[in-house]
């Protein structure tokens, strides 16, 4: 028997993989501010808190939101006056909390991914290679994911 996987990226085949993908323009709240999607999110967090590209990051999604990602010297994080070291734990901690905060504020996202109960959730960039300096690793990406599926099937077996 095969294992089955979803392609969570803007490049999949499964309208899920495409719904569920950071670079998909999906609204949502974190720590009582707006942003247009995880990816502007990931991208604009690479900015100081003082720099014009943080705030038009976060109004983005999709490529545009990756190409101004791309302008940034990648230094650190920076989130609430803090600078967090770049691709360390504590970023991607920060990243999750974006993607849990905008699945679990969108009933279709969440009906989405509960949906793909008993598949392995990959990432495969569309590009095809995922880049070493990457904010958000396939591995780690997939991980949140997975988790936060697990957590609301078990959420919906004990209702």
């Amino acid at each position: 028997m095969t294992q089955k996987t979803l392609n969570i990226s803007s490049a999949s085949s499964d309208w899920r993989g495409l719904a569920l993908s950071n670079f998909v323009l999906s609204p949502f709240v974190l720590d009582g501010a707006l942003y247009a999607s995880v990816e502007g999110f990931i991208q604009g967090i690479k900015f100081r808190e003082d720099d014009i590209n943080r705030r038009t990051a976060f109004a983005l999604s999709g490529w545009p939101a990756k190409y101004l990602g791309d302008t940034a010297d990648r230094s650190g994080a920076y989130w609430q006056g803090r600078r967090i070291p770049y691709g360390s734990d504590d970023h991607h901690r920060l990243i999750e909390r974006a993607i849990r905060a905008r699945i679990l504020q969108c009933e279709g996202l969440r009906a989405a991914l509960e949906s793909t109960a008993g598949t392995t959730l990959v990432h495969a960039p569309a590009a095809g290679v995922e880049s070493p300096a990457t904010s958000l690793p396939a591995l780690v990406f997939c991980r949140i994911l997975t988790q936060l599926r697990s957590e609301l099937l078990d959420n919906m077996s004990s209702a």
